[in-house]
């Protein structure tokens, strides 16, 4: 089971949880980030640098946001190829 990003990472891409990701499973777009479902190896690093608190353990994710799993992986498989997709080091906060 992987961690999945939700609505409050939006136009927030503060990216401390990718600092602290040992598997660089991080993607992101003009949006918010995004973890590649395939590569999380749920150890929960992430969600505990979260500052707005958009990461849950997929089990865990709120009803309102359900959809953002689902979502997660198809971002991951649409942005895999894009250059400056793959984030794999911070970025420093983007307000949006």
């Amino acid at each position: 089971m992987a961690h999945v990003v939700t609505e409050p990472c939006r136009r927030c891409k503060s990216t401390d949880c990718v600092a602290v990701c040992p598997c660089e499973c991080f993607y992101g777009d003009a949006d918010q980030l995004y973890i590649d479902p395939g590569d999380c190896i749920d150890c929960g690093a992430c969600q505990a640098e979260c500052p707005t608190g958009a990461i849950f353990i997929e089990d865990s994710v709120p009803e309102a946001w359900r959809h953002f799993v689902p979502l997660n992986a198809e971002r991951v498989r649409a942005l895999k190829g894009v250059p400056g997709a793959h984030v794999t080091e911070p970025l420093g906060r983007v307000a949006g």
